[in-house]
This record gives structure tokens, sequence and C-alpha cells, in this order.
């Protein structure tokens, strides 16, 4: 499930909450991982009337966050403002629900214009033997096909849409492709479909610029398993060429994204959190 939250990058922000954490998440809160996909622009971030990221660069990501539901104030400013009086985007009240997961992207829209969208990610409990595949069209691009094995799976998707597969563990071989089309744009990577794991993938980028890039999210622990809750991993690689993919390693498993010119890994791991 997507909300749009406003026309600008004011998702970077929710990162700078981080500090004011606790080590572990208390009853009730939610979880939020945020992605910046907005290639090229670095900003400063408040909180709260708060400086708390300075100089937030594209390509980054983060979380999960432990927030305490409710409302937070964010307002983005242009690189090394001395406050939050002048904002660029915002400020712009934000409300998170309790027991919920979600994943915060800065990115651009269809027309190539920053814009930002708030994610609900599933995490409702898998049959055993199956994963969650959730795909996110995030980047300047028009309407694009994802292909398992060289055939369509979905079709149509669209910026600033998801969609989301149960299917059978195992490893997939996926590529993105303009609609209608099979010659892919990004990929083709295999997919590690894990039991128990929604694995988010996300194009982003640019096609214009020669931006595109995979960032791939896992949330694990959503088998019938009762002593656990979902946490997981965050990875993500940039590539300034349109047909790269990277490789990353997330949890236990390896996602391999080919590239014709270069591997870079990054990994964020999301920490275990037993459920009480």
């Amino acid at each position: 499930m997507r909300k749009t939250l406003v026309a600008g990058i004011a998702a970077g922000a929710l990162i700078a909450l981080a500090g004011a954490l606790p080590a572990h998440a208390a009853d009730g809160d939610a979880q939020l991982s945020v992605f910046h996909a907005v290639p090229g622009v670095t900003v400063d971030v408040y909180v709260n009337d708060k400086l708390t990221i300075d100089d937030f660069t594209p390509g980054s990501m983060a979380g999960p966050l432990d927030l305490a539901a409710g409302k937070y104030t964010v307002a983005i400013t242009k690189s090394d403002a001395t406050d939050a009086s002048a904002p660029i985007i915002g400020p712009i009240d934000l409300t998170l629900e309790a027991g919920k997961d979600y994943t915060a992207v800065a990115n651009l829209g269809a027309d190539g214009k920053p814009t930002a969208n708030l994610f609900t990610n599933d995490i409702s409990v898998l049959p055993a033997g199956q994963g969650r595949l959730t795909v996110r069209h995030v980047a300047a691009a028009p309407a694009v096909d994802v292909l398992a094995g060289g055939s369509p799976v979905i079709t149509g998707l669209t910026n600033p849409n998801e969609k989301v597969l149960n299917l059978p563990a195992g490893v997939v071989s996926a590529s993105v492709a303009a609609t209608g089309t099979t010659d892919p744009v990004i990929g083709p990577a295999d997919v590690n479909v894990a039991d128990g794991v929604n694995t988010i993938v996300y194009a982003w980028g640019s096609l214009t610029d020669k931006t595109l890039a995979l960032a791939i999210q896992t949330i694990p622990g959503l088998n019938s398993d009762p002593g656990s809750i979902p946490a997981g991993s965050a990875g993500l690689v940039a590539t300034n060429k349109p047909f790269d993919s990277a490789g990353l390693w997330v949890g236990a498993s390896v996602i391999a994204l080919l590239s014709a010119a270069a591997l870079t890994v990054f990994a964020v791991r999301r920490r275990a959190q037993a459920r009480r």
C-alpha cells in the first residue's frame, strides 16, 4: 500500500530520528525504513525545528527506526542552511500508526521531478514454504514489466506503484523491461525469495539520465514462528549506467545482481528483535 506524502523529498528527513530512539522498540511503536532515491540532490533535514541530518546524500538507505506512534514535523532546506526558517519543502506533518512497518522513499516521479512516497510494508504471516516478493517502481521511467525467466509476471507497473506476490520459496531470475517488451533495462538478477521473508525490490533513478539501479530491502520473520517479529536488511546499489545491476548480501543469503561493468556490494543490516 502506498500513500503520497508531498511533492519533494521530505521522506529522507525521517532517518534523523534514529539517534533519539531507544535500543529496542516499545510495544505499539511503528517501524520505519528510509530510502533516499533522488539522484543529485543533497539537503539538510530539520525534525521538529532541529537540524538532524546535515548534507543528506542520495543513494542512502537506513532502518528500521522504532518510532512512537504519532506526528512528526519535517522541513527540508538547502544544504548548509542555518535554520529551518526558509524550507524548500514543507514543513509537513507525518503521522505513523502503531504496529505498522513503513518505508519512506524520496524519489523521482515519472516526470523526473522529486517527490516522496510512504509505503506500508506487508508483514502479514506467510504460509510455510512461501516468500513474498514486492516490486516498487520509483524511477523516472515509463511503465515497466517485471520478467521472471524471460516471461512477464508483473505488467504495466507505473511510478509510484507496487505489486506484491506470494511465491514458493526459491530463486527467481528477474529483470525489468519497458512494458510490452522483453529487452531488460535492469537485470537480469537472481533474486532469492526466501521462506518467511518479504523481499522488496526498488527500481529507482532516471532512464533519461542513465542512473537506473536496483535496491533491495528484506523483512524476515513473517512465517508462523510466534517467537519473532519482522526485522531485516536493506541493501542498495547505485550506478550511472542504465543496464547495470549489482550484488548484495542480505542476511544469510546472496542476491546476485549481475552487471556488465562492475559489481558493487552494500549492506545495511536490520537488527532482529524478540516479541514480548
